[in-house]
């Protein structure tokens, strides 16, 4: 429980307020980014980390997931009452996220254990993670706001491509799992 892996993840997780107070509370962008850049980079570290020093534990199995999924809800609450992104772009990935739980919810009452999180649903995530602060200092009304602007679009929508995409794989892995009988062996 105690790793360098999960205190990563843990540290992630106190990202979450510190951002939305930045955002929200003070307007420091630059400190908000920040933050959000910390919370991506932690989100890629922990999980590589956890391989290399072999320190994979169910908590970080259920708590890496679950914080990317607290961070992109705050990141998009933030950046729809700062103006920066539409009411879509939330629309689309809170359903994606609910479809998803309720596949772990039937997979978990099935007795199954929760799908592994695929390289390409952590590009998802990981895009998304970049768009965002690009799309907060997009509000900036400078050459680099511009710039930030085209960056965290297309960062987004490549996310928004990636998401649609592992759903449907994650979907396809799900259902298989819960229709597939188990072989009876005789003996």
């Amino acid at each position: 429980m105690f790793t360098i892996p999960n205190g990563l993840t843990f540290l992630r997780f106190l990202g979450i307020p510190l951002f939305v107070w930045l955002a929200l509370s003070v307007h420091a962008d630059g400190w908000a980014i920040f933050v959000l850049a910390i919370g991506g980079a932690t989100d890629y570290f922990d999980g590589k980390l956890a391989r290399a020093l072999n320190q994979e534990s169910k908590f970080g199995e259920i708590a890496d997931p679950t914080i990317d999924r607290l961070y992109i809800a705050a990141t998009l609450i933030v950046l729809y009452i700062r103006d920066a992104i539409p009411f879509w772009l939330i629309l689309f990935l809170v359903l994606r996220d609910l479809a998803m739980a309720v596949l772990a919810g039937v997979l978990q009452f099935k007795g199954f254990p929760p799908l592994q999180v695929t390289y390409l649903g952590k590009a998802a995530t990981f895009n998304l993670l970049y768009a965002f602060p690009f799309l907060l200092l997009a509000l900036s009304q400078t050459w680099y706001g511009t710039v930030a602007f085209v960056m965290g679009w297309a960062f987004a929508l490549w996310g928004v491509a990636l998401y649609l995409g592992t759903a449907v794989s994650y979907f396809r892995t799900g259902v298989k799992t819960i229709t597939v009988r188990p072989r009876i062996i005789e003996g």
